[in-house]
């Protein structure tokens, strides 16, 4: 075969082929464009708000403190010859009861030896006003009227009879005092009290001054809390007729068993701030804080930490959300006519749990509390139902 034939060949291979893929091309349907692609609507679930008035509660940490608190020392010196088998760490006395005898019989010889100076000084007294009878005599019987009247106190012996008299007075000052310092040879119990400390047992010698132990009143205890300044207008204080501000609940988690707690009520507002946190200090009144024996309300330890929630005053017309649902820069999320509505929110106070909100949601409004990844004004939303058929 010749070249000129092979080329006449190949060029028509070649030409048949562009005309072939030419005409695959041109006959290729076009696409066309139905419009813009569809956005599908997010799924979120929702809440439903209402206006209402709630209570809030206030939640804090405080430390425990008796509210009574003594330092029992004698007044009189002297060996202790008694001690109440009560008067030991960890026992309970009542007011009144007997918790040490110092030695008495000095300060019964003192007081018999005062009682014998009042005798005396009693007769005295009626020897002298034996001897104003006599004087009142004599000076009928000499009839001298011209004399002054500090002349006849003197003839009368009136200044003997006062003196007399003052030394009756001091007398009794002075058995008065032994009697009062006799008494106080029995130290007892200045109130219903739990015994934290005792320094002295029989054979101690005690002078005034001295630290026999240390006695906590157990009709209550104290909680000195710390909260926020701006949250004390919230709370209810006693206030004239009212014996008890707003009621609170105290737990220890650490040392309680679960669902344990005790109940007290607000009863005094501290003058100054905390020191170092610059916190308000306030001060909740516990009854019967020991010896309870229902297991759920378990006894207070002096000194320990525990968790207050104080029931707040009410808040009026306000919606109320958990704080989760409260967005960045204080917003929140609702879905409005199947759109998202970024709200700017104003709150009357938070809690713990709840955020008030005074301005910036409505009655009924549907507040969005899933976490979104797309956040824009106008986002199409849609509500996931399959969760709320799945409960």
């Amino acid at each position: 075969m010749g070249t000129k034939k092979i080329v006449i060949i190949c060029t028509s291979i070649v030409l048949i082929a562009a005309i072939a893929v030419f005409l695959i091309f041109s006959t290729e349907p076009t696409a066309k464009s139905e419009g813009s692609v569809k956005q599908s609507a997010m799924l979120v679930n929702l809440t439903t708000v209402e206006k209402n008035e709630y209570i809030p509660l206030i939640e804090a940490t405080g430390t425990v403190r008796p509210l009574e608190d003594v330092i029992i020392s004698p007044l009189v010196s002297g060996p202790v010859i008694k001690r109440s088998e009560n008067f030991l760490p960890g026992s309970f006395v009542k007011k009144g009861e007997l918790l040490l005898q110092i030695n008495p019989a000095d300060y019964r010889n003192t007081l018999a030896l005062e009682q014998s100076n009042l005798n005396q000084e009693k007769t005295n007294l009626e020897i002298e006003m034996g001897r104003q009878e006599v004087a009142q005599l004599d000076l009928d019987l000499i009839g001298i009227d011209t004399i002054s009247d500090q002349e006849r106190k003197l003839v009368l012996r009136q200044p003997q009879l006062n003196a007399v008299k003052a030394n009756i007075q001091s007398a009794q000052a002075s058995v008065n005092q032994a009697s009062l310092n006799l008494t106080r040879t029995s130290i007892r119990a200045p109130f219903d009290a739990h015994i934290l400390n005792q320094n002295v047992t029989v054979g101690s010698q005690v002078a005034p001054g001295d630290n026999l132990g240390r006695l906590v009143g157990t009709e209550f205890y104290l909680v000195e809390v710390n909260i926020p300044v701006s949250k004390l207008r919230w709370l209810n204080f006693p206030t004239g007729g009212n014996t008890q501000g707003s009621t609170v609940r105290i737990r220890n988690k650490s040392a309680w068993p679960d669902g344990a707690s005790r109940e007290g009520f607000l009863d005094k507002k501290i003058g100054a701030l905390e020191g170092q946190s610059r916190l308000a200090r306030v001060l909740v009144k516990v009854p019967q804080p020991l010896g309870n024996p229902d297991p759920n309300k378990p006894d207070l330890i002096i000194g320990s930490f525990v968790d207050v929630a104080i029931e707040g005053k009410p808040v009026q017309n306000v919606v109320r959300i958990n704080r989760d649902y409260v967005r960045p820069n204080n917003t929140a999320w609702v879905m409005k006519e199947g759109k998202l509505e970024i709200r700017q929110l104003k709150f009357a106070l938070t809690d713990s749990e709840y955020a008030y909100v005074m301005e910036g949601l409505d009655d009924g409004d549907q507040v969005v509390i899933t976490n979104l990844s797309t956040v824009a004004e106008g986002v199409d939303l849609k509500e996931d139902t399959s969760s709320q058929m799945k409960q």
